[in-house]
């Protein structure tokens, strides 16, 4: 066999090799790796080299390096998940930076971090005073995380004593052209619904890059095309929406409220508006 379709072959092999054997690892090699994940993946990327271009005999101990390597970190990682004292050994306990608004310094020097590098960190997560953080602590992934105080974090129905209804995800039920039918399930949809809000926007699925539905039944869709103009969604469907919303933030306030009254006139409310769009629906969905 000629040398350098030893090669082609042996790096083909190499390939499929690694590709298995870091799937065995799991997902964690691929997002943000932790120190021995970082080794690990340097070395495993060495050794595949090393199977693919070794044109001598030996090159066969090199998947024995690969598969014991692989097998070793399997073991590391089967270590940390039943020891926590390892994991701080391993990958290194989590370092508070900023506490009650102030930098801690030593900690700072600890992680051979500079002021300017925090600031940087901080300013990815929207924050631009030290004195705005309640709480920043470095991860063992060297990433860091914020908590603002309480006067300056984010106004939610939780901070107002108010409760909400779960919504419901967003599905993709068109992708590449093509329907799909479980998350049409999903949503309690059928194919003829479907058809039929594409009819309204005059296209058909196989135009459809991707297609999705919300949680209030609207379809909204991509085409290949981008230069063609999709119809504006209709006034009356936009108003069913609506009022089927604020038919859920009325029995949200029913639920919410320890009011008697006040509860019993959320909920005639609402049941009053469900039974109102259930006499309009047949013309305002159409």
């Amino acid at each position: 066999m000629p040398e350098w379709l030893e090669v082609v072959w042996r790096t083909m092999f190499a390939v499929v090799v690694l590709f298995f054997l870091t799937k065995l690892l799991g997902k964690r090699q691929v997002s943000q790796l932790s120190f021995f994940e970082y080794i690990t993946g340097i070395t495993i990327g060495s050794l595949a080299a090393y199977i693919s271009l070794d044109t001598e005999k030996t090159w066969h101990l090199g998947i024995i390096a690969l598969v014991v390597w692989v097998g070793f970190s399997l073991g590391i990682e089967f270590l940390q998940i039943k020891s926590k004292k390892i994991r701080d050994f391993i990958d290194f306990k989590s370092t508070v930076l900023i506490k009650d608004g102030k930098i801690l310094e030593d900690n700072m020097k600890k992680e051979r971090l500079t002021t300017d590098e925090l600031l940087a960190e901080l300013r990815k997560k929207d924050v631009f005073k030290v004195a705005d953080v309640e709480f920043a602590i470095m991860e063992s992934d060297g990433m860091i995380n914020v908590l603002l105080t309480r006067e300056n974090q984010p106004l939610t129905p939780k901070h107002l004593g108010v409760k909400v209804a779960p919504e419901q995800e967003t599905q993709a039920v068109i992708m590449d052209g093509k329907i799909m039918d479980e998350p049409l399930d999903t949503l309690g949809l059928t194919r003829a619904w479907l058809d039929g809000e594409l009819g309204k926007l005059e296209v058909t699925a196989e135009n459809v890059y991707l297609g999705q539905v919300d949680s209030y039944g609207e379809l909204t869709v991509d085409l290949y095309t981008d230069s063609v103009e999709l119809p504006q969604p209709q006034d009356k469907p936009q108003l069913y929406a609506l009022l089927k919303k604020c038919e859920a933030d009325l029995e949200m306030f029913g639920l919410s409220t320890n009011n008697e009254k006040a509860k019993q006139m959320y909920e005639q409310c609402s049941a009053d508006l469900q039974a109102l769009l259930t006499k309009l629906k047949p013309f305002i969905q159409s």
